[in-house]
């Protein structure tokens, strides 16, 4: 069989299972022929804030288009460096370092941080890229049952022999909308004689009464705290954060630091204006949130389930992926941009509408959705 035979079968095979992925295209900025959309992590709605583009616009023509190299080369300018100490201050630590994403900032701290004789015990539905640098890292890593504390301290008391422990867990779980107990999950570290390292992806912006992540939700502080720029605030990168000696470690030691090329300045003093804004946003958080709720309780009462906690992510669970499949593509159908998610993003019999709230979503683009789904459930008798 020929290269794009043996492809081709293995394509089919994916097509079989309702697995099938294809590329959506936007039209313009999230929207396409009048489509109201429920998929995007623009949580605050600042990626098409005129302050943001002002900023970006100004930088570009100052440095242009591209950063030419990476930071250690010719890609440090200005914005670079202000926007760390911005993000610093912002999370409450000595320092941080950007990344040219999240996925690689996970990758860079989890590769390079453990050492052969560690452990790291990470929450069993952590993002894939904490799965992946978990892959990299030369220590083992143990998998503890989501949010289950009990499970990780007796993980935790069963390695005391490693040379050190790391716990690494998302925020907020990217698929299920649930928030990590970072403050038990804390204190156990400090019992056990472990390092704490905090993805807030999906919490930067949005928990917080300053928007500051699942730190300030819990009122702790890990030894790093990991997110992203792509989301909340709007643009595009990731960053760690944390002490002094612990950046430096990471400039001299994170691969995904060294070899990638920076970001462009432009998307830097993007950023660094959001952060300025988010703090203030006091208002549209709680709005933002308060949607949540409404959504959600209308949906229960539908008949159907529903996880996630305070945060902007919804998952309405189906089950069978191509049933999800159906029900995506009925709402699409009804002007409502909710893709369905299957595996191996999530586990089998766990396909789901995934739908993230906005702050520029209206109570009757509220109704809209809960009325389409109402619809959908009908049609095709879930939940009967």
């Amino acid at each position: 069989m020929d290269f794009d035979g043996w492809l081709f079968e293995r394509l089919d095979a994916v097509k079989r299972d309702g697995l099938y992925r294809t590329l959506r295209k936007q039209e313009t900025a999230l929207k396409n022929k009048g489509e109201k959309i429920w998929a995007s992590n623009d949580y605050l709605g600042l990626s098409k804030d005129e302050r943001l583009i002002t900023a970006a616009q100004t930088a570009l023509n100052c440095f242009g288009a591209g950063s030419s190299g990476s930071r250690l080369t010719t890609g440090n300018t200005f914005w670079h460096e202000t926007l760390e100490q911005t993000i610093a201050d912002f999370k409450q630590t000595e320092a941080a370092l950007l990344f040219s994403s999240g996925y690689l900032a996970n990758i860079g701290v989890l590769a390079s941080l453990p050492q052969k004789g560690d452990v790291i015990l990470s929450d069993q539905l952590n993002h894939a890229s904490i799965v992946d640098g978990c892959r990299l890292s030369k220590a083992e890593t143990i998998v503890y049952r989501h949010i289950d504390m009990a499970d990780l301290e007796e993980k935790l008391a069963s390695v005391q022999s490693r040379n050190r422990r790391f716990i690494v867990t998302d925020g907020v779980f990217s698929m299920d909308g649930t928030i990590a107990p970072l403050d038990r999950i804390m204190a156990l570290a400090k019992q056990y004689q472990a390092f704490v390292i905090a993805d807030d992806a999906h919490a930067t912006g949005v928990l917080g009464e300053n928007g500051g992540g699942t730190s300030e939700y819990f009122g702790v502080c890990p030894d790093v705290v990991i997110g992203t720029l792509s989301k909340a605030v709007g643009t595009e990168g990731g960053f760690a954060a944390g002490s002094n000696i612990f950046i430096d470690f990471l400039l001299n030691h994170a691969r995904t630091f060294i070899f990638q090329t920076a970001l462009p300045p432009a998307i830097c003093a993007a950023a660094h204006t959001a952060f300025d804004i988010i703090s203030d946003m006091y208002d549209t958080r709680r709005e933002l949130l308060s949607s949540v709720k409404t959504i959600k309780t209308r949906l229960a009462d539908m008949g159907f389930t529903v996880r996630g906690g305070d945060t902007p992510i919804i998952a309405v669970i189906i089950g069978d992926a191509k049933t999800a499949v159906s029900v995506a593509a009925l709402l699409e159908k009804k002007g409502i941009c909710a893709p369905a998610i299957r595996p191996p993003s999530v586990p089998d019999g766990e396909s789901r509408i995934r739908l993230t709230v906005t702050a520029d979503r209206s109570l009757q683009d509220i109704d809209g959705l809960t009325e389409a789904f109402d619809s959908i459930r009908k049609e095709l008798n879930i939940n009967k």
